[in-house]
Parts: structure tokens; sequence; C-alpha cells
């Protein structure tokens, strides 16, 4: 039988990144929960502590903020409160991030793919 010869393999030129433009956006549940841990560390407290206040276990309250839960807003109104800011103060604190952390908002990126048209009358 013949020999296999292997060939040398030429080394690949490295792809230059790319930005992705189809990043889903962050889940507002993940958003609430990085604010709310954010304002916690803030003030200092364990989760134990805040989750007391709240009248929630720290258990529920760490899955919260690492947004695996969704929680109902009586429960972020309750968290909030433990942490003395209205549920007002924290969306807005959300809104402000998501902002933010979007490059454009998805409309902008519909009207550049299909190209902007004007009607004159």
């Amino acid at each position: 039988m013949a020999d296999l010869v292997p060939f040398p393999r030429a080394p690949r030129p490295a792809r230059p990144a790319r930005p992705r433009r189809n990043d889903p956006e962050p889940l507002w549940r993940q958003m609430v929960g990085d604010q709310l841990r954010r304002r916690r560390h803030d003030r200092d407290e364990t989760l134990t502590e805040t989750a007391g206040n709240a009248g929630v276990s720290p258990q529920y309250l760490s899955e919260v903020e690492r947004g695996l839960k969704e929680p109902s807003s009586e429960m972020i109104a309750a968290i909030a409160g433990a942490l003395d800011t209205s549920l007002i103060e924290l969306t807005s604190a959300v809104a402000d991030e998501l902002r933010r952390s979007t490059a454009a908002p998805a409309s902008a990126a519909v009207s550049l793919a299909r190209g902007a048209f004007a009607l004159a009358a």
C-alpha cells in the first residue's frame, strides 16, 4: 500500500473582527438586576440584609440580581424600597443604561437597511 504524505498547511490569515450588528438587546430583567445589585453594593449591604428588609429570600434576591428571575412589579417595588429607592428612580436608571448600551435603535437599523425615501407633494 502507498504511504500518505501530509502536506504542510499554510496558516490562515486572521480575520478582522467585525462588529456584530445582530447582538441581542439586553433583557430587562438583567438590567434591573444589575441596577439592584449596584445599589445594594453602594449601600454596603449583604444579600441577606437587603433580602430581609424586602421580605424575600437571599436566594431569590440573588437570582433577581443575576437576571435569572423575572420578578413581579410587587417584588421589584419591595426590593427597591429596601434599598431606599423608588420604582421611578430604578426604572429611569435602567432606561438610561439601556440607552447607553445600545448603539442605535432598531428603527434606525431598519431605515438604514431599506434606504431613506422622501415624498414630495
